[in-house]
């Protein structure tokens, strides 16, 4: 079921849960069709689509599934929100197969493992892994930046499949804000900052030898620069975005940009599968399924 704009308005006014229902197992069904098992994922807390009479707790209790609930690192909050979707799940008769514990920043790791697994412990809920953070994994592409606010990639585009550590609005003057520029740092800056467009290509063109490369240049305000312009950036291999937007909107959208995992993403992938391997202990989860 795809929850479009207007959808909980128009199930409140005119509900037809029998249908949606229908549409959930059938879709299930072919799913499920010769798997010895079908993984589920939820949208957010357990809660999440009571609107329209179909939360997570609901759909897990439909459809004969157990829960792994997922929670953000941490000790007292993780704990708390766990405590509060188990809760959901059970008021629904929906059994928990175990909790794991996901984004810890590796400085805190040894502590969080440590009093995590207590805590929820003495709560009768097992912690089947602690996972640390990886910060690549938060990082979008410049392909992902391009498709998810509908950029318009210019034709230079090159190496669209570079991640984006840092953002950089480009505001002050050139000679200031080479200081800023950095390794995978993504810099917007109005189409007519011709001067800091230089200013990149020659830092790009400086630091090449070392490794150091610049993920991108977004142009705010929907304006190009001059083709001779643009030139030098292709020859430096710099993917060139156009937005239109001011640059505050446009920064903000990047900043609040979620980064999915996409098929094709074969790097981060392979961390996932490392991760999982590493650090969710497998075997007890087979055993509570």
């Amino acid at each position: 079921i795809a929850i479009e704009k207007g959808f909980t308005k128009r199930y409140i006014l005119k509900s037809n849960k029998k249908e949606l229902v229908r549409q959930i197992k059938s879709s299930f069904r072919a799913v499920a069709k010769d798997k010895d098992l079908v993984v589920i994922e939820g949208t957010g807390h357990a809660g999440v689509g009571s609107v329209f009479d179909l939360s997570n707790a609901v759909v897990a209790k439909m459809l004969g599934s157990k829960v792994v609930i997922v929670s953000s690192g941490g000790i007292g909050r993780p704990i708390d929100q766990i405590m509060l979707n188990k809760a959901l799940f059970e008021k629904e008769g929906v059994r928990l197969a175990g909790v794991i514990i996901n984004k810890v920043r590796p400085e805190k790791y040894e502590q969080v493992n440590e009093i995590v697994r207590k805590g929820l412990k003495r709560k009768g809920l097992e912690v089947l892994g602690v996972i640390p953070y990886k910060e690549l994994l938060s990082e979008p592409t410049i392909r992902q930046v391009s498709e998810e606010l509908n950029f318009k990639l210019l034709p230079c585009a090159a190496n669209l499949e570079a991640n984006v550590d840092k953002i950089l609005v480009g505001a002050m003057a050139p000679h200031n804000a080479l200081n800023y520029f950095s390794d995978r740092c993504l810099i917007i800056t109005p189409g007519d900052r011709e001067d800091l467009i230089l200013a990149v290509v020659g830092f790009q063109r400086d630091k090449a030898k070392s490794g150091l490369r610049i993920a991108g240049i977004v142009l705010s305000g929907g304006i190009r620069p001059r083709k001779g312009i643009v030139d030098l950036v292709k020859r430096a291999k710099i993917p060139l975005l156009l937005a239109e937007g001011d640059t505050y909107s446009v920064a903000s959208e990047v900043h609040d940009l979620k980064v999915k995992i996409r098929p094709e993403d074969s790097k981060k992938t392979a961390i996932i599968k490392d991760l999982i391997e590493n650090y969710v202990d497998i075997d007890i989860l087979r055993r509570h399924l």
